[in-house]
């Protein structure tokens, strides 16, 4: 098989799997457009014969939407920041300052990515409620600030950082502090964006997390708010996915705005897909 054939079954197969996974957005997008009666009609209208636009209006006025938005931006943005931080600065402790038992302990902090969130949350919950911060978004953004994840993805990137710079830097009087801030993050910007992006969509998609933790309607996030939605007696699908088609615009804003830093932060951080 000649190579002009195997690049044409290669697109074949990435628009099929682009096609399917995109099939589930483009019929919330239609049923966001439709009647609750109209949404789950066989055959699928894919174009309704009349959009139905007041749902969009309909969803700010049948719940406190917007106060939901301003929670989950402000929880988004902030566990995205503090996570930036904390993960860059320990990053580069495991990577660029030799200290004992530096591989162990890497390993030990990487190892707890494995450990499923059900394991943990009955504990984490009764600590944010000894310390006060039951039902406050400042617990989830204390738990969801530290990142395993985030911690081997950019100490991946360090590890592609010639010691030399660093070493270099230490012998011109550098503290580790400005190595860190004056040679390694200008370097990491890939990187970083690769963290912000999986660490925004990630806790702006969170349902279990605020389910948890937030009990007044004053602190719910959007997915707590869409739940709303459902009733005892009926479920509004067709306001669901008004809702959930707005509260999809800030992720792809962020994927759209980064993505070229996403993927060269994926490449040059050793991560394979």
């Amino acid at each position: 098989m000649t190579g002009r054939y195997k690049k044409l079954i290669i697109y074949i197969l990435l628009i099929s799997g682009s096609v399917v996974m995109l099939f589930p957005f483009a019929w919330m997008i239609s049923a966001s457009l439709k009647s609750n009666n109209q949404v789950f009609e066989n055959p699928i209208r894919w174009i309704p014969e009349s959009p139905q636009w007041q749902n969009y209006i309909e969803i700010w006025k049948k719940i406190d939407f917007l106060t939901y938005y301003k929670n989950t931006m402000f929880l988004t943005l902030m566990v995205t920041i503090f996570s930036l931080i904390t993960s860059s600065l320990a990053a580069y402790a495991f990577s660029k300052i030799k200290f004992p038992e530096r591989n162990f302990l890497f390993l030990l902090y990487v190892f707890t990515i494995a450990v499923p969130f059900q394991v943990i949350m009955i504990p984490q919950f009764f600590m944010m409620k000894n310390i006060g911060l039951n039902d406050s978004l400042w617990a989830l953004i204390l738990i969801q600030s530290f990142s395993p994840f985030g911690v081997f993805l950019l100490r991946q990137f360090y590890m592609s950082i010639p010691n030399d710079i660093c070493e270099a830097a230490r012998i011109d009087g550098l503290s580790e502090f400005g190595i860190y801030r004056r040679i390694v993050l200008p370097l990491s910007k890939p990187a970083l964006a690769t963290l912000a992006i999986f660490q925004f969509v990630f806790v702006w998609n969170d349902y279990l997390g605020p389910l948890i933790y937030l009990s007044s309607d004053k602190n719910k996030t959007i997915q707590l708010g869409i739940m709303k939605f459902v009733t005892q007696y009926s479920t509004e699908y067709s306001l669901i996915m008004a809702a959930s088609v707005v509260a999809l615009v800030p992720v792809v804003m962020v994927f759209f705005f980064t993505q070229k830093y996403y993927v060269e932060g994926i490449a040059m951080s050793g991560i394979k897909g």
